[in-house]
């Protein structure tokens, strides 16, 4: 069977899932798995093709979310409309957030993006005009695709978290073949020699930190809709975005496939020991996660596909 033809017939098993996957519960830990698949593309952009390492991308997913349900619940707009707009927020902050911080490098940005995230969730913590600690409810509307909510069935918001980690692996793609992705691949390997071959670094690392959060603000308007309540602790905590770097670290990071493999491990430890550990065994996931990534650091230090990936990549596009 050829590659392409593999491909057509995991993509039809793929859009079929709803019609043989009946439990709520599995159907929901699959949106969740294509939720976080495209959130770890996102952090793949910046983290894993440019090699810069952040962790403060819930910023992005939490602006999302805040921007598509305050311009529904102020002015009225359309969730869809919202969404493009939380996409235009969540781009516009982190080009705003990485003037200053790329001028940071290796851990200190870490550390930077780090503080940032956790500011930004005291600050909507107690921001009377956001819901403060209280939150954000959204009011439950008929069943449509124009009101962006479903009751009867969970198979709409599968399709949707598939359109959405489609556009996100099809953006990487770009990006991954484009002059761009030469540009970021050619920072993260050597800042100092990518800058002696006239390379702006900061002008692709912005477009860079541009891309990753307007994905990622796109997943958190799709979140809003998903569960229809949002505060800081949800949709801003510090261990979202730890979760989401780890996802595209784990499966292969600076691949395309690697953060889809790394959600498709990683969520269901998390979605499972949630269920069967409850409020007694909180952050079980995280422990697993840790031991995880020691193994992998390890064993496969370049993730699950990191090092299959580099090698199936032609000799002359290897950076």
């Amino acid at each position: 069977m050829t590659r392409a033809a593999a491909g057509l017939v995991v993509s039809a098993a793929v859009l079929a899932v709803p019609a043989w996957v009946t439990d709520p519960f599995t159907l929901r830990v699959l949106i969740v798995i294509a939720m976080y698949a495209t959130l770890g593309t996102a952090w793949n952009i910046l983290g894993g093709y440019a090699g810069q390492v952040s962790i403060g991308h819930s910023i992005f997913f939490g602006l999302g979310a805040y921007t598509s349900t305050l311009v529904f619940l102020r002015l009225g707009l359309n969730p869809w409309l919202g969404l493009i707009a939380g996409m235009v927020v969540g781009a516009a902050v982190a080009v705003l957030i990485g003037f200053p911080c790329f001028r940071l490098r290796g851990h200190y940005f870490v550390i930077a993006t780090a503080v940032l995230a956790e500011s930004i969730a005291v600050i909507f913590s107690g921001w009377e005009a956001v819901g403060s600690g209280l939150g954000l409810q959204l009011p439950i509307l008929p069943s449509s695709l124009a009101a962006f909510q479903f009751h009867e069935s969970k198979a709409p918001y599968y399709y949707i978290a598939l359109g959405m980690l489609a556009v996100a692996l099809a953006v990487a793609a770009v990006v991954e073949r484009s002059k761009l992705g030469y540009c970021l691949k050619a920072i993260r390997e050597d800042e100092t020699a990518a800058m002696s071959l006239a390379i702006d670094i900061r002008r692709y690392k912005l477009i860079a930190i541009a891309i990753s959060g307007a994905l990622s603000a796109m997943v958190g308007t799709f979140y809003a809709q998903f569960v229809l309540f949002i505060d800081p602790p949800s949709v801003l905590p510090l261990s979202l975005s730890v979760l989401i770097a780890l996802i595209p670290i784990f499966g292969g990071i600076g691949t395309l496939w690697g953060p889809v493999l790394g959600a498709a491990v990683l969520i269901p430890i998390s979605e499972l020991s949630r269920v069967h550990f409850s409020g007694s065994g909180r952050n079980v996931d995280l422990i697993i996660y840790g031991c995880l990534i020691m193994i992998m650091s390890a064993w496969r230090p370049m993730g699950l596909i990191g090092r299959a990936y580099r090698r199936a990549e032609p000799e002359g596009q290897r950076v």
